[in-house]
């Protein structure tokens, strides 16, 4: 597997900060690996959720309030519940001498306190990615996952993202009842907020929703920070609606390779409903439209005028638009001035997603769209 390591880290618990956190999530992005950042305040259940999903080479849990001999356990407990015993599990923290004994023996593959030098920490989770990677080679060598499962799904995507054919399931069958839904936009309108919401808002409607959300791959060293789950996390699970996260691995456009692999593998693994969201996008980066069947385009107050607005490329394949943050002022002038230079039929959404407001016409159209 010729791809980066995919490390995820999680801050459990009640920690007031996370600066050390982050400060770790850097250097492993500069280290070359892909890092899925879950942010403050997470539980073990939504952790080992995020990990399952994200088939992340090693999960790495972050704590300073002291609950280390609490947490760790129901971490390494629920991941054997999960299906993946095999998953390597490491922790970071004030953690005293005389407990990394008993962390090692109940299961941690890695023990790190604030001493300890960032390259062995490199280094420990480079050793346990190759030897994981070795097992799921030797597995997809056996059989291919059973994408009709949580842990066979998430192996299965795996598997389509880094090009091995061996066990990879065969081409995906999408119902005819599903809808691939891209959704772009600038850096900062607000893209992973309001996919969170918006999926949300489709989950109330007992409607279960994929989410294939892609971030930028550093240029210098190839690793990225993924960070857009941390808008999208519940504390508590949610059995319809998976999330996936992609580095963009160079390639140009907005998306990822097998982007649009993994959207049809989704539908057809019972997710009727798949929002791709793409790296913040410039007027030029119009391949979602390739892989969707249609293409949400977020604005925000003052994100342009009527000249921008007739401009081509990305405003050219969208086949709606929202104008997010419409609690900002600025917002009425915003769609007035879209409605008059689009001069077609193409849907105008107003929406507040950081206040939850306005989703109810968006997920009245994507029924419409269901049939």
């Amino acid at each position: 597997m010729k791809r980066p390591i995919r490390v995820l880290i999680s801050k459990i618990g009640l920690d007031g900060h996370d600066r050390g956190a982050k400060l770790i999530v850097r250097n492993l992005r500069d280290a070359g690996m892909e890092v899925i950042y879950t942010g403050l305040w997470q539980t073990p259940a939504a952790t080992v959720r995020a990990g399952l999903e994200e088939d992340v080479d090693v999960l790495g849990v972050s704590l300073l309030s002291a609950a280390h001999m609490t947490v760790m356990p129901e971490v390494l407990h629920l991941c054997r519940a999960s299906g993946i015993p095999d998953m390597p599990v490491m922790v970071g923290g004030i953690i005293p001498e005389a407990d990394k004994k008993p962390l090692a023996e109940m299961g941690c593959a890695g023990v790190f306190s604030p001493g300890t030098p960032m390259s062995t920490i490199v280094e420990t989770i480079q050793g346990l990615a190759e030897k994981r990677r070795a097992v799921i080679l030797a597995q997809a060598e056996q059989a291919a996952p059973d994408a009709s499962t949580r842990t066979g799904l998430s192996r299965a995507i795996t598997l389509v993202s880094a090009g091995i054919e061996k066990g990879r399931p065969g081409p995906a069958q999408r119902p005819k009842s599903s809808l691939i839904l891209g959704v772009t936009g600038a850096p900062g309108v607000g893209k992973s907020t309001f996919i969170g919401r918006f999926a949300r808002a489709l989950r109330a409607r007992g409607v279960k929703v994929g989410v294939v959300a892609v971030d930028p791959s550093s240029p210098l060293t190839g690793g990225s920070v993924l960070g857009d789950r941390l808008r999208m996390m519940s504390q508590t699970p949610d059995d319809g609606l998976f999330v996936r996260s992609f580095a963009s691995g160079g390639q140009a456009g907005g998306l990822a390779p097998h982007v649009g692999e993994v959207a049809r593998l989704l539908t057809a693994s019972g997710y009727p409903v798949v929002l791709i969201e793409t790296v913040g996008a410039g007027q030029n980066d119009v391949d979602v439209r390739t892989v969707s069947d249609e293409v949400l385009l977020l604005l925000m107050p003052g994100a342009g005028d009527s000249v921008q607005f007739v401009k081509a490329g990305v405003v050219e394949v969208a086949t709606g638009f929202v104008v997010n943050k419409a609690d900002l002022d600025g917002a009425d002038l915003t769609v007035r001035q879209l409605r008059d230079a689009l001069e077609d039929q193409r849907p105008v959404w107003t929406v507040s997603a950081l206040r939850g407001e306005g989703l109810e016409p968006l997920c009245e159209w994507v029924a419409g769209r269901l049939g």
